[in-house]
């Protein structure tokens, strides 16, 4: 299983969902979440996502892999909005982050992208009328998730390079190079579209 919230094949009841209903009530919590409040309520609502990993057949570890890389930046947000606004703020805007990092996740990891693609396809097309191309979104869908393994893959590689230069703990040596990587596989990608014809 992998960490990156790419697809893992199952039978599950949520596996079993059209990727637009799955869609459309991630959008409803998304909105929803501006309601939830107070450590109960964000309790109760993290808990009924790790509920759905558990229907889904993923497990507890996966769903952790979900947030973890994400550690840092959520004891940033913790600690600033305890500072302006108190520990209760802090619970509140930390646990929605988690609850929709969560539930965002467990629609790519039993989703596939090209059900996702389809729909978000199928959901733009009324866009045809203002000259938008909803073909050029799904593509745009596809490659962003297509990304992800592949600059995790980058990520690795640096880290690996760095452990056997005695430089694990400059970020410099790792965002670096990361930047670099990432910017020449994106020029390789555009080059690679425009030969068959994509702009």
């Amino acid at each position: 299983m992998n960490g990156l919230g790419l697809y893992v094949p199952g039978c599950s009841p949520i596996h079993r969902l059209p990727a637009g209903v799955k869609l459309l009530v991630l959008v409803l919590v998304g909105v929803s979440s501006l309601f939830i409040r107070g450590p109960v309520a964000i309790t109760v609502a993290v808990a009924i996502a790790l509920a759905l990993y558990l229907v889904a057949g993923l497990g507890l570890r996966l769903a952790l892999r979900q947030v973890w890389p994400l550690k840092w930046i959520l004891l940033f947000i913790a600690a600033f909005q305890w500072w302006a606004r108190g520990w209760s703020s802090a619970v509140d805007v930390v646990g929605v982050i988690v609850l929709l990092v969560l539930l965002a996740a467990l629609v790519t990891l039993t989703t596939r992208t090209s059900a996702l693609v389809d729909t978000l396809i199928t959901v733009c097309r009324p866009l045809r009328l203002v000259g938008v191309q909803p073909e050029r979104i799904g593509l745009a869908l596809a490659l962003g998730i297509r990304a992800v393994p592949i600059v995790a893959g980058f990520s690795a590689q640096i880290r690996d390079a760095q452990r056997a230069r005695g430089l694990t703990s400059s970020p410099r040596a790792f965002a670096a190079p990361l930047i670099v990587k990432s910017l020449r596989h994106a020029d390789a990608l555009g080059e690679g579209l425009a030969a068959r014809g994509l702009d």
